[in-house]
């Protein structure tokens, strides 16, 4: 495998930019790539490193990238390449088989508060890999030895960039809160949600609403946010909103996993399970 190989994936790494690696795993026939030969695509389904095929075979697999960046999963796709009808398009000779991984970025969890429900929550976040930010005033270094970034200095959030894989917690339970949700609103952050009471919730809507925010753009706030677990400590609620965090993040339900996976316990198992057997 070539220097310049590695080279670009530290280049796209060190920049935070989404990309795949397409790697030739088996061939019958005459197909023209090797096993081994490997492509880096982008997410725009661009080819800005080596080589698996001629256009026989690189339009899908490029294709597939952008598919599998799209949904974080890898894959391994078989090429026909010698049927014009049921294979990528033209009979160029041989099967390939591809394997394909995506390369993401690091989700990002902006916490905007201080407290114990933040700093758990920068803990969950680290050891769930998310890159953890912490804005407020009053946080410290020590109080969130975890998280990445820990700012201070940006009561008007401009040091508080926002995206599709950003994941905003706020927990100031201030006056500002309506600024950083429509901050997290307007960079179209994949997680949005507003730890406070039900009337500080309301009031902050009502600003917003005001202000001219779409009503159906402050619909993808969780206020109250979370899973219900009944959680009553912050390290619980942390908890909780972290639970759902994954959950948004990976398509999850939220649901008991006997009732996602469609299973269903005997009566003596359900009784065993009641009784702690």
């Amino acid at each position: 495998m070539s220097k310049d190989f590695f080279a670009k994936l530290l280049e796209l790494s060190s920049k935070d930019e989404p990309f795949a690696v397409a790697t030739v795993i088996q061939i019958e026939g005459s197909a023209s790539a090797k096993p081994g030969s490997k492509t880096i695509i982008d997410a725009s389904g661009k080819t800005v490193f080596g080589w698996v095929g001629g256009g026989c075979a690189e339009s899908a697999v490029r294709q597939e990238a952008v598919e599998s960046l799209k949904d974080g999963q890898t894959r391994i796709i078989t090429l026909d390449l010698t049927d014009e009808v049921l294979g990528v398009g033209m009979p160029c000779g041989g099967v390939m088989k591809i394997y394909i991984e995506p390369f993401l970025p690091k989700p990002e969890l902006l916490i905007v508060g201080r407290g114990r429900i933040a700093e758990t929550l920068a803990q969950l976040g680290h050891l769930m890999n998310f890159s953890v930010t912490v804005n407020d005033p009053g946080a410290t270094k020590e109080a969130f030895p975890t998280a990445d970034r820990v700012i201070t200095t940006d009561l008007g959030f401009s040091e508080m960039p926002v995206g599709s894989n950003t994941y905003v917690v706020i927990a100031t339970q201030h006056k500002g809160d309506h600024l950083s949700m429509k901050k997290a609103i307007e960079g179209q952050a994949a997680y949005i949600a507003l730890i406070a009471s039900q009337k500080r919730s309301q009031l902050v809507f009502d600003y917003l609403l005001a202000a001219g925010v779409p009503h159906e753009e402050l619909a993808r706030v969780r206020a109250p946010a979370g899973l219900d677990i009944s959680a009553t400590t912050p390290e619980e609620i942390a908890l909780r909103i972290m639970s759902e965090v994954v959950a948004v993040r990976r398509g999850g339900s939220g649901r008991p996993m006997l009732e996602a996976k469609g299973m269903k316990l005997t009566e003596s198992e359900q009784w065993s399970v009641n009784s702690g057997q």
